[in-house]
């Protein structure tokens, strides 16, 4: 999926929602891409209507493709939407803070009975 996002300039979901945060759009914007998507829950977590990329109403196929006309038409803006997309994923979903929120999660979930890591690797953990 790299290699076909390296070749791309825009990242397009016309989402009607549903779908929560679609991983699309996590990975385009995590390859530097400006995005185009849907107005709805989920999409709007990552692409930020005049920041990371262009919000369209559902279902509106005119303002869908006047956005990509836009950014089509524009590489300086397609530049910035795609280094704010890439620093949004890198703040908010990076693969370390999801680690770090699922422990937190677990260590809540679990309360006294969280092993601490010299047990673990007593027990021939890593």
């Amino acid at each position: 999926m790299a290699s076909v996002l390296a070749r791309a300039h825009i990242a397009v979901l016309p989402s009607r929602g549903g779908e929560g945060l679609p991983k699309s759009l996590l990975e385009a914007a995590a390859c530097g891409l400006a995005l185009i998507a849907g107005d709805v829950p989920g999409c709007r977590d990552i692409v930020r209507d005049g920041e990371t990329g262009i919000l369209v109403p559902p279902g509106d196929v005119n303002a869908l493709a006047d956005a990509i006309s836009r950014l089509a038409g524009d590489a300086g803006m397609r530049e910035v939407m795609g280094i704010k997309a890439r620093a949004l994923v890198e703040e908010k979903y990076s693969e370390q803070l999801f680690v770090e929120r699922m422990l937190g999660f677990y260590r809540r979930l679990l309360g006294e009975r969280w092993p601490d890591a010299s047990s673990w690797e007593s027990a021939g953990g890593r």
